[in-house]
């Protein structure tokens, strides 16, 4: 046996996946769950719970349902997403202490969006002194099924930012966003 490893790691992970099924309803009673989650969980109204296909398809359908999103912190305790602008992706880290959308000078020019030096005129003070930014509006700003339309934002120049913030411009047009131990939960 010690002399075929890769046999005896298959022969565990075999066995492993086996009880997992023949043992995962039990689990899932043990825990309190009546359904065991499938792919089809949805989270609606303040609870997640797993619903099955067709709940979720029903729960789909509703339309006065707001859209959802529920991001984890990171290791440092925030909260990264990779919301779309304009049709493209950007990593940006949520601050509700920025009141607006702030894009680094090279996101910015990802999105073709090149402000001149004139255009330099909005003066924002930040954890590393004041800076001076050119006011934009992105078009759309799109996070997980999330849309909000006509975001204000500013263009910070090169260096002032490590990496794009995601502020109360975007946030403020939610129906609101909480964090609760360690998630934030976003309601369009």
């Amino acid at each position: 046996m010690a002399q075929r490893p890769i046999i005896w790691a298959l022969g565990i992970a075999g066995s492993a996946a086996l009880s997992a099924v023949v043992y995962g309803d039990r689990l899932a009673r043990l825990v309190g769950v009546e359904d065991a989650p499938s792919a089809a969980s949805m989270t609606t109204g303040e609870r997640s719970a797993p619903l099955r296909t067709d709940q979720a398809k029903a729960v789909a359908a509703r339309p006065s349902e707001p859209p959802t999103l529920t991001v984890a912190a990171d290791y440092r305790g925030h909260y990264v997403v990779h919301p779309s602008i304009d049709n493209l992706r950007i990593q940006m880290l949520v601050d509700t202490g920025a009141s607006v959308v702030a894009l680094t000078a090279k996101d910015a020019r990802a999105l073709g969006i090149q402000p001149s030096r004139a255009d330099y005129k909005m003066t924002l003070s930040t954890a590393n002194g004041t800076v001076k930014g050119a006011r934009v509006n992105l078009r759309e700003v799109r996070l997980g099924s999330i849309l909000v339309r006509n975001v204000e934002a500013v263009v910070l120049p090169e260096g002032a930012l490590s990496m794009s913030l995601l502020g109360t411009s975007f946030l403020g047009k939610l129906r609101g966003y909480e964090v609760q131990t360690g998630r934030m939960v976003l309601r369009g």
